[in-house]
């Protein structure tokens, strides 16, 4: 399988060097990495690639991950994209609004690399899997 054909994931960071690990972690793993440092800057990365997941950290400049996460599912091409939270707040109410945005999942920092690879496994559309 081409590169290109590999699922394309969306990571949302504005810490680079959380972004780069887990951009690094998920290439080796087989999959399409694609970056943005802010919540506004993750709307517009996703209009144009059209990811098949979104990684969405909630402490984001500019727009918020709740807000983005809102933003990108009212598009209608991407209306469907799972989108999984991560965050360094614990808290029950954090969880509770990244889900009422429309994450499907939340997953605190500092992240377990190989827990987060089977939730991207887990919520990757049944038709896109990574390349071998």
């Amino acid at each position: 399988m081409r590169d290109e054909d590999a699922p394309t994931i969306l990571v949302v960071e504005d810490d680079e060097d959380i972004s780069e690990l887990i951009s690094l972690w998920l290439q080796r793993e087989g999959y399409r990495i694609v970056v943005a440092g802010n919540g506004a800057e993750a709307v517009e990365v996703a209009r144009r690639e059209c990811p098949d997941l979104v990684l969405m950290d909630m402490s984001l400049p500019v727009l918020d991950g709740i807000s983005a996460t809102e933003r990108i599912l009212e598009i209608e091409e991407l209306c469907h994209v799972p989108i999984l939270a991560c965050s360094a707040h614990s808290v029950e109410d954090w969880k509770n609004k990244a889900l009422a945005a429309g994450c499907r999942d939340y997953v605190t920092k500092p992240l377990d690399m190989e827990a987060l690879g089977r939730l991207v496994k887990q919520y990757l559309p049944p038709n896109k899997k990574r390349i071998s």
